[in-house]
């Protein structure tokens, strides 16, 4: 029998008769991209979800597009909770078997790490999940259940390609590796609504030698006989590596059965990523693979917001080598927090354009919450009236339809300007918001370090006013250099004036 739990009603002592809608059972809706609608959501089983969602390739740096996902992810899982759900969470590390290309083509993203770094994919790999790790913890990011590695579950993806091939969904291509045959799996196209038949068209003729369609994918390549790979693996086909998408699918099955509740991911990843999770998960096991498919959208970058002022546009990605991180973010003055609000103000499954503009509204907004939040810390009282209880009703209706969080956030400005609130309720309900929005309002900001600058930075100040105004981002940005060098952090304030801070 399905679940549909009652929202919690932390903090609340009357009894169950004078509050019981603020138990009542309250249907999540939430997007199924298979569905191509909204749609009530229950689980499976019984006050458990099962949720993947796509983790990093350490690889490389992940980049504040990236970052975003993982946000609205956490604010799912938040939600989900609330709901009185027990959230068994898994996010992948892809540490061996990405292509440079989505589509199979080009070289694994771990090996042009290393090569790029003059390191091993070992310690690529582990360095830059600790990165991705940081990253995480500054964002207020629950952590999973497990972060499996892909180079944990080999034997896993091994078997599942041992499987599709026993049931005849797999075909060899000499000297390349192991393919799945999509004209097998005639329901192929249905989830990305694919045109198969245009992309045949408009396929190469030398798409791939012995590859028989554009959108076959490999489940194992070959280990390259002129070039030394450092990740490779003895198999029933010959040494080397699985591909990229058989391994979501065989650590999701391992962790979380073979139906997950929640597949979770950016839009990115439904054209090819997710499309080939369903084709092979659900003909290994002739069952359905996700009863949701929840994807975020985009980050968009102007031209004039890249990390070097040299490049942007279009969605956020490290193939052209410049790209925003949070580090970034915070080496000119933003917080991790400062970035989360900013990932708040949109909803989840609409495109999001970055700027430092942005960034300073965000800023701005968040200090201007914290400034009616941070009396109230520490002060959070039961509630008692039905106007703070409507109040968290309002609250719980936006974030259970369909996450719309920049509804909940200014639900939360309301709250607080609430005259006939007394000041507990408005404590307790600033408390109960924010075990769903996440931006720490209970905790005390920790105030900012200042000092006075040297003589010698002081006289680049008008030398940056200057090169910003005629938007030299590359001078901008190495005299920020030089006061990083020297130990201080340049704030630009939305007014035009410009801070410090020491560290």
């Amino acid at each position: 029998m399905a679940h549909t739990p009652a929202f919690a009603g932390a903090g609340y002592t009357r009894d169950a008769g004078a509050l019981s809608y603020l138990y009542r059972l309250m249907q999540l809706r939430l997007y199924n991209t298979a569905a191509r609608a909204k749609q009530p959501f229950e689980s499976l089983t019984p006050g458990i979800v099962k949720m993947y969602c796509c983790g990093p390739t350490v690889y490389h740096f992940a980049h504040i597009g990236n970052l975003r996902t993982y946000v609205f992810e956490d604010l799912l899982r938040r939600t989900l909770e609330a709901a009185g759900y027990t959230v068994q969470h898994v996010v992948n590390i892809t540490d061996v078997g990405h292509l440079t290309s989505d589509a199979d083509t080009g070289e694994d993203k771990m090996e042009k790490g290393a090569r790029r770094e003059g390191k091993t994919v070992w310690d690529i790999a582990d360095y830059y999940a600790q990165a991705f790790f940081k990253d995480w913890k500054a964002l207020g990011l629950i952590e999973p259940t497990a972060w499996p590695k892909a180079t944990g579950h080999i034997p896993e993806q091994i078997a599942l390609i041992q499987e599709l091939e026993k049931k005849g969904f797999t075909y060899t291509v000499p000297g390349d590796g192991i393919y799945f045959d999509t004209a097998k799996f005639p329901r192929y196209p249905e989830f990305a609504g694919l045109d198969i038949e245009g992309m045949q068209a408009g396929a190469r003729v030398a798409m791939n030698e012995g590859k028989r369609s554009p959108t076959d994918f490999s489940l194992w390549k070959f280990s390259p006989k002129d070039a030394q790979r450092q990740m490779e693996w003895d198999s029933p086909w010959g040494r080397g590596f699985p591909g990229w998408h058989v391994e979501c699918s065989a650590m999701a099955m391992k962790l979380l059965g073979e139906t997950l509740d929640i597949h979770c991911g950016g839009t990115d990843h439904i054209r090819v990523h997710h499309t080939n999770e369903i084709a092979q998960s659900e003909c290994a096991t002739g069952k359905p693979f996700a009863r949701f498919w929840i994807h975020g959208g985009w980050l968009l970058e102007a031209p004039e917001e890249s990390a070097g002022g040299k490049q942007g546009g279009g969605k956020m990605s490290k193939s052209a080598g410049e790209f925003i991180t949070l580090d970034v973010l915070i080496n000119q003055g933003y917080s991790a927090m400062d970035y989360r609000y900013f990932c708040l103000t949109a909803h989840y499954r609409n495109y999001l354009n970055f700027s430092y503009h942005g960034m300073d509204t965000a800023r701005d907004s968040l200090r201007n919450l914290r400034k009616r939040t941070d009396p109230l810390i520490g002060n959070a009282a039961s509630i008692h009236s039905d106007r703070a209880a409507a109040w968290h009703e309002r609250f719980l209706e936006a974030v259970g339809d369909d996450l719309n969080f920049p509804q909940a956030l200014g639900i939360l400005n309301l709250m607080l300007k609430d005259p006939d609130l007394l000041e507990g309720e408005r404590a307790g309900l600033v408390v109960a918001f924010d075990k769903l929005l996440g931006l720490k309002l209970t905790e005390a900001e920790a105030p900012a370090a200042s000092a006075d600058l040297p003589a010698e930075l002081v006289s680049l100040l008008p030398e940056r006013a200057e090169a910003r105004k005629n938007k030299d981002w590359a001078r901008s940005d190495a005299i920020r250099d030089q006061f990083r060098a020297a130990g201080f952090v340049l704030k630009d304030n939305p007014d035009g004036t410009v801070g410090w801070t020491k560290g």
